[in-house]
C-alpha cells in the first residue's frame, strides 16, 4: 500500500515538473539537432569551389585550405593539365590525348593531385583546329608553364618535344621545340620556328640555356615564353629570366619582329623520356607575366608556397533539414593564423528552385555567435578563405556543424474508428495527446497503406479537417472498400505534419442509414 502511494506521488512530481517546463520556455516544443559537414565524416562534394583543395586539419581529418598558386584556365588560356583527374588529365582546353603513361601521386605542388612519369613515354596529345599546336601558319604570343620535380635530372632526359614541317619554297623544312636535361638545366631548342629568323651562324635556330641547377625531388616553376610584340624569347625559372633571345631581324631590340609560324598539326609529347612529376602544365595565348602576388624576395625560392591574394571560396549545396527549421549557429573548427581569415555566409529556403549567385540573399555570420532570420527547409552555407599578405599562410577548416531546431512532428490520434454510411463514411478519433497538433489530416484510399483516393466531395486525400475529431467523407462509392488514417498537423506550422495513425476501414452500402 505504502509502496503504491510514494509511486503515485512520484508520478505527480514528474507531470507537474514537465508542466512546469512547458510552461516556463517556449522553445519546450521544438528539437534541438546538428548538421556536420567535413571532420569524421569528410566533407561532401560542394556545388561551387574556387582556389581551394584538403590538406590534413585537427585530429588528421580532411581540412578545407587554399590551394597552392594552382593554375586556372582563363581566356589566354589554350590548354590546361592539372592531373586532378585520373581518367582525364586535362582540366581544360581543346585537345585529345594519343597516348598517356602518367600515374597519379599526391606528392604534389598545386591541389589534390600531380603527374607521375617513370620513364615510359609520358603523355602526347593533339590539338585541334584553333589550338595553338593544333594550327596552322602565323601565331601569336605564347608561353608554356609548368612545375617540375625530376627523380635524377639525368642528361638527355626530355621533358617537353614537338616535331612538325613546314613548305618554305617548295622545300620540307623540318621544325622543332625541344626541352631536354643537360648538366642539371634544362636546354631549350625551337628550330624553324620563327619566321626568317637567323642566328649568327645564318641558321633558323634558337637555343636557351637554363642557369640554376634542377634539385632532383625539389619543385621548380619553368617558363618558355615568347611576345610576339617585342620578340622577346625567354626561360624563366622560378621567377627569374635565366637567358633572353630576340627574334628579331637584327636579333636585337628595337628592329622588325619574326613570328612564330607553324607548319602541319602535330601531337605534343610531355615527359616522354622522363622520371619524376610534373603538375599544372599550361599553354596559354599571350607571353609571361608574373603573378603580382610574387615578391621580390620571394619569386628566387624553389619550391615556395604561395597563395593567390585572391583567396578562395566553397558553396555548399543545399541541406535538406525539415520544414521550419530555424538555424541558431554555425559553429567551425578551423585553424586561422594570424593575418589570415576565413568569413562564412548562409542562407535558407522553404525549395531551392530559383536559387543563384544573389538570391535567396546570404547572410553573414560569425562562428559561435547566436544567428537569426534562418528558417527554412533548406540551408546553404559559403565560406572565402583569406590568406596573409605574403600569401604564405592559409587558413584551415577542418569541420562545420550547423546548430538548428526544427519543429517537432505531432503525435497521430491513438485511437480511430471508421464508421460505413450510405456513400460514405464517418472517421473519429480522439484528439492527439502531443499539445503541438493544430489540427489533423485525414487520409484515404481504396488500398491499404495507399492513400490516393480522389472521388469524395470533400476533395482529394488528404483532407485538411481542421481541428475536429470526426469527419464524413461522402461521394464514396457503395460496395467499395475504403481505408483510413489520420495525421495531426503542427500548430506551430501546418505544413509540418506527424505519423499516420492504425489504419482503419470501412465499405459504404446503400442499405445503411
Amino acid at each position: 500500500m505504502l509502496e503504491n502511494c510514494i509511486k503515485k506521488r512520484l508520478i505527480v512530481i514528474a507531470v507537474a515538473v514537465l508542466i512546469f517546463l512547458s510552461s516556463t520556455t517556449g522553445f519546450a516544443a521544438l528539437f534541438a539537432k546538428d548538421y556536420v559537414l567535413g571532420g569524421k565524416s569528410g566533407w561532401p562534394q560542394f556545388q561551387k569551389q574556387e582556389n581551394i583543395t584538403t590538406g590534413k586539419g585537427r585530429y588528421g581529418y580532411d581540412c578545407i585550405q587554399l590551394a597552392s598558386n594552382s593554375f586556372v584556365f582563363d581566356e589566354y588560356t589554350d590548354l590546361l593539365i592539372d592531373f586532378e583527374n585520373s581518367e582525364n588529365p586535362i582540366s581544360d582546353g581543346d585537345y585529345i590525348i594519343n597516348k598517356n603513361n602518367f600515374q597519379l601521386t599526391n606528392q604534389t605542388k598545386n591541389e589534390k593531385f600531380a603527374g607521375l612519369s617513370r620513364n615510359m613515354g609520358g603523355l602526347s596529345v593533339s590539338g585541334k583546329p584553333g589550338t595553338f599546336f593544333g594550327s596552322q601558319g602565323v601565331m601569336g604570343s605564347f608561353s608554356i608553364e609548368f612545375w617540375l620535380c625530376p627523380s635524377i635530372a639525368e642528361n638527355g632526359e626530355i621533358v617537353l618535344n614537338w616535331e612538325s614541317s613546314k613548305n618554305e619554297n617548295g622545300k620540307l623544312i623540318f621544325q622543332v621545340v625541344n626541352g631536354t636535361f643537360d648538366k642539371g638545366h634544362i636546354k631549350w631548342e625551337l628550330n624553324n620556328i620563327f619566321d626568317g629568323y637567323q642566328n649568327e651562324t645564318g641558321k633558323n635556330e634558337v637555343e636557351l640555356n637554363g642557369i640554376s641547377k634542377i634539385i632532383p625531388d625539389v619543385w621548380s616553376y619553368h617558363v618558355l615564353s615568347y611576345d610576339c610584340e617585342t620578340g622577346i624569347l625567354e626561360y624563366v625559372v622560378n621567377g627569374i629570366t635565366e637567358d633572353l633571345k630576340y627574334m628579331t631581324e637584327t636579333r636585337k631590340e628595337g628592329s622588325d619582329v619574326n613570328l612564330v609560324y607553324l607548319g602541319t598539326p602535330s601531337e605534343l609529347s610531355i615527359c616522354s623520356e622522363f622520371t619524376g612529376k610534373m603538375d599544372d602544365f599550361r599553354i596559354l595565348r599571350r607571353p609571361y607575366c608574373p603573378p603580382d602576388f610574387q615578391s621580390a624576395e620571394n619569386a628566387g625560392k624553389i619550391g615556395h608556397t604561395q597563395y593567390l591574394p585572391a583567396g578562395g571560396r566553397f558553396i555548399t549545396k543545399p541541406i535538406m533539414v525539415s520544414t521550419g527549421s530555424t538555424l541558431n549557429k554555425l559553429i567551425a573548427e578551423m585553424n586561422v593564423p594570424s593575418q589570415t581569415a576565413v568569413c562564412f555566409y548562409v542562407r535558407s529556403g522553404e525549395n531551392f528552385y530559383g536559387w543563384n549567385d544573389e538570391y535567396p540573399e546570404w547572410k553573414p555570420v560569425e562562428s559561435g555567435e547566436q544567428i537569426r532570420g534562418i528558417t527554412g527547409l533548406f540551408f546553404q552555407v559559403a565560406a572565402e578563405l583569406m590568406p596573409d599578405g605574403n600569401g604564405e599562410k592559409t587558413p584551415a577548416i577542418t569541420s562545420i556543424k550547423l546548430d538548428f531546431t526544427e519543429l517537432p512532428e505531432p503525435l497521430p490520434p491513438f485511437v480511430v474508428k471508421a464508421v460505413a454510411g450510405n456513400g460514405s463514411v464517418t472517421v473519429s478519433w480522439n484528439y492527439s495527446v502531443d499539445d503541438t497538433a493544430g489540427g489533423y489530416y485525414l487520409y484515404y484510399g481504396t488500398r491499404p497503406g495507399e492513400y490516393l483516393g480522389r472521388i469524395a466531395i470533400e476533395g482529394e486525400s488528404p483532407i485538411n479537417v481542421g481541428n475536429t475529431t470526426s469527419f464524413t467523407v461522402t461521394g464514396l462509392e457503395n460496395g467499395k472498400i475504403y481505408y483510413f488514417a489520420v495525421a495531426a498537423w503542427s500548430s506551430y506550422d501546418m505544413r509540418v505534419v506527424g505519423n499516420l495513425s492504425k489504419e482503419v476501414f470501412a465499405r459504404p452500402l446503400a442499405r445503411l442509414k
